[in-house]
């Protein structure tokens, strides 16, 4: 895990895409021996043009800045997360990804990566019991989560209330009695889709805001799908609808 520091990134790609990123770039650690890249030196490159200090230590250094952590040789001081406000996520057409208070910072960032491939407008989490966008998660989304606009929100619920206000349709990815297979659902546009927590899944009180519960067919011989990868299949499905009959969900 990383050390105390909230604002140390590391990891190849997750450095290079904080650099493209909002944040500004502080200093830039780079050990002894790393093999050069193309990334890599672009990376460089970027943070000596914003000013950044850049400095090469033993790997031991890095070693001990993150706790241990696999960076790769390549860790980043920047400033802090800057999260976006309810109002920018609101003013932002498009698919909008709510996560009711996911837990692991692997899950999370996964998700995340696929919410920026898929071109989501956003990302909503609550404050509370839930991961945040913290260093581990910067690294499991491989840095796509600095590309994204993300919202923290002291409470869902009212969250959902507000965008349904604003137009959004709530579907929520969880199984039940009362859940459609996502792949014949009749999906409204646009979509905040809600993906729960690991084994709880959706929180009654954010589940009652769903106008749609939809869920992934289960062929196998396995329950479920994790939430990553139930949530990123999902996002797809959203993106493959606008793209083959817009008019459709329109």
């Amino acid at each position: 895990m990383p050390g105390p520091n909230p604002n140390l990134l590391y990891g190849r790609n997750a450095v290079a895409e904080a650099l493209r990123g909002r944040r500004a770039a502080r200093r830039l650690w780079v050990a002894e021996g790393v093999k050069p890249d193309l990334r890599l030196d672009a990376a460089i490159a970027t943070a000596a043009a914003s000013g950044a200090a850049i400095e090469r230590p033993p790997r031991l250094v890095l070693d001990h800045l993150t706790g241990g952590a696999n960076h790769q040789g390549v860790v980043l001081e920047a400033s802090a997360y800057s999260y976006a406000t309810l109002d920018d996520i609101v003013a932002t057409p498009g698919t909008i990804l709510v996560l009711d208070h996911l837990k692991d910072p692997q899950n999370f960032g996964t998700l995340l990566r696929a919410a920026e491939a898929a071109g989501v407008a956003g990302a909503i989490i609550p404050q509370d019991r839930s991961v945040s966008v913290t260093p581990a998660v910067v690294n499991a989304s491989a840095g796509a989560v600095e590309l994204l606009t993300v919202c923290q929100t002291p409470n869902l619920a009212r969250a959902l209330d507000l965008l349904k206000d604003a137009g959004w349709w709530v579907v929520g990815l969880d199984a039940g009695p009362d859940a459609q297979d996502l792949f014949a659902a009749d999906l409204p546009s646009p979509i905040a889709l809600v993906v729960g927590a690991e084994g709880d899944g959706i929180g009654p009180n954010v589940r009652r805001r769903c106008d749609l519960i939809v869920s992934l067919p289960m062929r196998g011989r396995i329950a479920s799908l994790n939430a990553a990868t139930a949530g990123a299949i999902a996002l797809f499905e959203v993106l493959r609808r606008e793209r083959v009959a817009p008019e459709s969900i329109g």
